[in-house]
């Protein structure tokens, strides 16, 4: 079968929108990728929103430190962050207390910047360091710089977590035969999540199944969406997690 017929066979096949649910979303600049402005209550109380860059915290700190111990959603917005309780030693307060990062009291400008960018240059000086790099998100393959050591960050702050050894790979068959499965490494999640990350939300492994898991799902931010479309390596590296998918096709 020729591909325009091939083509033509699919368009029959699904309604019509069903690829356009799959148009990814627009990515910033690489220095940008990652970064998130927080404005739960700072336009109510007249302040710029706050700007958190997650490559420049990633580099320092595993996912878990912050979404597991300090407690942070997943979603933006989605935390009780005040200001008085960042100054008691809760949220951004756990660090930013004057010994371990800088503290609050004058300054303000550093978080409340109001705008996307941040530190493009001290960005450029972290990327130069050789290691394997990628055309989508930041461009840095964040497990080949934690396993070729060039970043070593922090995996707790108070108590260390449990050890987990389970490296299981799964594989993931794809709806459609024309798209090849799709692999699941436990490891390389591990090493900067907990099981609780993911189980049981956004995966619900009691189930043995997860009901509605689909591409169109994961580009409205669910399911492996939640990180991999802001901040982990973005939807767009296809082979990433598809690799006997052919270059620039199925």
């Amino acid at each position: 079968m020729s591909a325009r017929l091939l083509a033509i066979g699919i368009l029959l096949l699904f309604p019509a929108g069903t690829f356009a649910a799959f148009d990814l979303p627009p990515l910033p600049p690489p220095d940008e990728y990652g970064n998130v402005l927080i404005d739960r209550l700072s336009g109510q109380n007249k302040m710029r929103p706050v700007n958190f860059s997650h490559w420049s915290h990633r580099k320092r700190f595993t996912c878990r430190v912050c979404h597991t111990e300090i407690e942070f959603a997943m979603k933006r917005n989605a935390s009780g962050i005040t200001e008085n309780a960042s100054r008691n030693g809760k949220f951004c307060g756990a660090c930013h207390d004057g010994q371990t990062a800088f503290r609050h009291a004058g300054n303000c400008d550093k978080c409340h910047s109001g705008t996307a960018p941040y530190g493009k240059e001290k960005f450029d000086a972290f990327f130069s360091v050789p290691v394997n790099t990628t055309q989508f998100g930041n461009g840095i393959d964040w497990v080949a710089m934690l396993d070729g050591k060039h970043i070593k960050p922090v995996n707790y702050l108070r108590k260390p977590p449990q050890a987990m050894k389970f490296d299981k790979p799964l594989s993931l068959e794809a709806e459609w035969s024309i798209i090849p499965p799709a692999y699941f490494p436990h490891k390389e999640h591990t090493l900067w999540l907990e099981c609780s990350s993911c189980h049981p939300e956004p995966f619900n492994i009691k189930k043995k199944t997860t009901k509605h898991f689909s591409m169109a799902a994961m580009l409205q931010g669910e399911f492996c969406g939640v990180c991999h479309l802001k901040v982990a390596f973005p939807l767009d590296d296809c082979r990433r997690c598809h690799p006997d998918m052919k270059e620039g096709g199925f």
